[in-house]
């Protein structure tokens, strides 16, 4: 019997697993991929939102602000990286600056600091990528750029050295609601909980209509993407939009927090839940759009594309609340953007639904704070080959185009919640991330896997399941 399952691994899921960890109570989380961030929180724009565009009022609005208070304190204790590079939105006429100035309105109102309209010429002075036909623009300094794995997996493995158990390869199947508990039917046998936190992403109206007669709807909204080389990443320096509409705020142009560049992503409803294929018009759609508004984009430099899932709720806002008719079930439903930037109050916001629902009581020994896999690349010469001669592992460089060694791969396997795939590894680490895409690292990576995990080559996956890399071999040939 736990006090609290979390059914999501996501950043929601990870962000109230860490939050409720602060208090005295068995706390479990359930996913059904075989890690954390493999869903919504791993394929999407990895930006922190400055907030003016949700509606003022609405609790997006507010906890899209809180987070992007939290980001940089939290980046500190929880070592991810994270950086405030500043946004603009841009005006490409002169007949849609009323438009914009209406954006600057919701965002004052929201309480977002430091916005400014800039005229076409401010902003090329600032970007001189941008194109010639933007006459205008919203500057939101506040605006951040930070890696999602990195956020994520922070706050799973610190809620694992704080005592929150996670469990994955468990998908949950039905939920029933006794008289005193919940019971989670999954694929590993019967769960149960006093309360539960539905954070699991594009199915939680799955979940939330198995115990409510007030229905939800969520679609899958995808959006496709382009990733360029680290030779593009300076293109531009701040996260460029546009205005936004219906869909959202269109297509994107941005350097990441380890210096690619990404372009995207587009919005097209769904109903496949797990449709994160790309199509060549969707991409295409990407390149376009994003020419329009930044000049110079090198598309040769491109090294992948991908898609990722948006948990578009019917109401457009996050949902985050006891159900009324089913004490005890905590929704975190409709969690699409700006949920990453609002993850960090999220968060809070759950725990303290939960504190109070559940007198829960703090804890005196809690970890606040968390150390990240170190990066040898962050090292002066001298302390670098100090740690080289200390162990030799980080001297053994296993990706060369993201120059990630053996230690690091070494640690992202054995810490807290370590990986067992070569995604995994890649979340962790970046190996596998460079121009080649794991082209040279991904055998020498399994050889480590295997042996670090005393396991046959044949059972290593890509993500888990049934995403095995050697097959149709003997053993005695591998």
């Amino acid at each position: 019997m736990y006090d609290i399952v979390i059914i999501g691994a996501g950043v929601s899921g990870c962000a109230a697993a860490r939050e409720l960890s602060r208090y005295q109570a068995r706390i479990c989380v359930v996913d059904k991929e075989e890690d954390v961030c493999c869903g919504t929180s791993k394929a999407n724009s990895a930006i922190v939102h400055a907030g003016h565009d949700a509606e003022p009022g609405s609790l997006m609005a507010r906890l899209n602000l809180e987070g992007n208070r939290m980001m940089e304190e939290l980046s500190h204790e929880l070592d991810f990286s994270f950086r405030r590079n500043g946004s603009l939105v841009l005006c490409m006429s002169e007949d849609e600056m009323p438009a914009l100035q209406a954006l600057y309105e919701r965002g004052v109102k929201n309480g977002v600091e430091g916005l400014q309209i800039l005229t076409g010429d401010e902003v090329r002075k600032m970007e001189p990528n941008v194109t010639e036909e933007a006459v205008g623009a919203l500057y939101a300094p506040t605006g951040g750029i930070v890696c999602p794995f990195g956020l994520t997996i922070a706050l799973a493995e610190n809620a694992a050295v704080n005592g929150v158990e996670f469990r994955f390869n468990t998908e949950v199947e039905t939920i029933r609601k006794s008289e005193d508990c919940f019971e989670l039917e999954t694929k590993n046998g019967t769960i149960k909980t006093r309360f539960v936190v539905n954070a699991a992403g594009v199915y939680a109206d799955k979940f939330h209509n198995m115990v409510s007669g007030t229905k939800i709807h969520i679609t899958p909204r995808r959006g496709d993407y382009c990733l360029l080389d680290k030779t593009a990443g300076n293109l531009v320096d701040k996260t460029i939009f546009t205005l936004p509409g219906k869909y959202g705020k269109g297509i994107l142009v941005t350097p990441t927090i380890h210096g690619n560049l990404l372009l995207g992503p587009t919005a097209n409803d769904i109903e496949d839940k797990e449709g994160t294929n790309t199509t060549q018009a969707e991409l295409e759609e990407v390149i376009t759009k994003a020419q329009r508004n930044v000049k110079n984009i090198p598309m040769k430099q491109v090294i992948t594309s991908f898609a990722g899932l948006r948990a578009h709720e019917d109401g457009h806002d996050f949902i985050i609340k006891e159900l009324e008719d089913c004490p005890g079930f905590i929704d975190c439903a409709g969690i699409e953007s700006p949920g990453l930037t609002s993850a960090p109050a999220i968060g809070k916001f759950v725990a303290e639904i939960l504190r109070d629902k559940a007198q829960l009581q703090e804890k005196e020994n809690f970890i606040a704070k968390r150390k990240g896999i170190l990066d040898p690349k962050t090292l002066s010469k001298e302390e670098r080959s100090e740690l080289i001669r200390k162990n030799p592992a980080y001297g053994n460089i296993i990706c060369r185009c993201e120059t990630i060694s053996e230690g690091e791969i070494l640690d992202a396997i054995h810490r807290p919640l370590g990986a067992h795939s070569l995604d995994g590894v890649k979340r962790r680490t970046r190996a596998g991330m460079g121009r080649c895409q794991a082209g040279f690292c991904s055998p020498r990576t399994m050889d480590i896997l295997a042996r670090e995990l005393e396991i046959d080559m044949r059972e290593i996956t890509k993500s888990g399941g049934e995403s095995k890399i050697v097959v149709g071999l003997d053993k005695d040939r591998l």
